[in-house]
């Protein structure tokens, strides 16, 4: 003869009130947490953004990480999205540090200061090093947006980028 359990519906449904439980622990933990980690991303980030003025409504620089460097001590690696409208464009300005810019959308167009202007289009990436003037960095269509993924690699708390008069 075998014996048969039954679980009441209290029993049945604990497992399930857990995972509520931890869930609702992990949100609050997480709305604790993330304004302040968003608050420092976004205080290293504010000098790339501060000083720049966009050819077209559309264009955005999006801030996805920043990083302190602990085999360099005092520099930092930055890394933005910026997105170009079309026939959008950054004013002439050049960055505290070096920048590495790879194209995932579209085509840009780059011209440094003593340099052609050159079209990277997708796939490709170019080089500006450090205080080097960024004559031309353009949406290289009027109809069609554009994106580059930059990287910064800059001291910590420099101003990434400065516009020129």
């Amino acid at each position: 003869m075998s014996a048969t359990f039954r679980l009441s519906p209290i029993s049945e449904g604990r497992p399930f009130y857990l995972a509520i439980i931890a869930g609702l622990a992990c949100a609050f933990v997480i709305g604790k947490t993330l304004p302040t980690t968003m608050d420092a991303i976004s205080a290293v980030i504010e000098p790339l953004c501060a000083n720049s003025a966009a050819g077209s409504t559309q264009d955005v620089v999006e801030p996805i990480s920043s990083h302190a460097l602990p085999n360099v001590p005092g520099k930092r690696v930055t890394i933005v999205r910026v997105f170009y409208g079309p026939g959008g464009f950054t004013p002439a300005h050049r960055h505290a540090g070096s920048v590495t810019a790879y194209v995932t959308k579209g085509e840009i167009r780059s011209q440094l200061a003593g340099g052609p202007v050159e079209t990277f289009g997708v796939g490709q990436s170019f080089f500006e090093p450090p205080g080097a003037v960024h004559l031309v960095s353009a949406n290289a269509s009027m109809t069609e947006p554009a994106e580059l993924i930059a990287v910064f690699v800059a001291d910590e708390g420099a101003q990434l980028t400065t516009l020129v008069k």
